[in-house]
């Protein structure tokens, strides 16, 4: 079974929770394909039961706009039922592009991993990723 990781990371912060996220996988006996958003398909992931996206805040606390967005908007019309797993890192704020992102998921039906996503303020710490790790692992036991 292979467990998509599709992410979006400006400077390296969620890209770290990315590959943690599939060590988590991958320590659960799934195969983690790890994807930046520009190389996958949204298309793709309708065939998976189980996938995690991960996106850092940008602007005004938004996802990412040129790659990310449009992705999302994408994935919207055949999430409902999947399971998946959100995260991301973030600057400034409290977390509520996760929460936005994650009622929007809700709202299209999806069956969130962690219900309001796993976000780590900027560099994430050893804590942060162990919860990448513990996360990944819950997302592909849940198939």
């Amino acid at each position: 079974m292979s467990v998509s990781v599709v992410y979006w990371s400006g400077t390296g912060n969620t890209q770290a929770m990315a590959e943690a996220v599939a060590e988590g996988i991958s320590s659960a006996g799934a195969q983690a394909e790890v994807l930046e958003v520009g190389s996958a398909d949204a298309s793709a992931l309708s065939s998976e039961t189980a996938f995690a996206l991960g996106c850092p805040s940008m602007g005004a606390e938004q996802l990412e706009e040129t790659e990310m967005e449009p992705f999302v908007e994408a994935l919207e019309p055949i999430v409902s039922g999947k399971k998946i797993l959100l995260f991301g890192s973030y600057g400034w704020g409290d977390g509520e592009w996760m929460r936005d992102w994650a009622e929007r998921m809700k709202n299209a039906g999806a069956v969130l991993i962690r219900e309001e996503g796993l976000i780590a303020n900027e560099t994430p710490d050893d804590e942060a990723l162990e919860d990448c790790r513990l996360a990944g692992k819950e997302l592909a036991e849940s198939v």
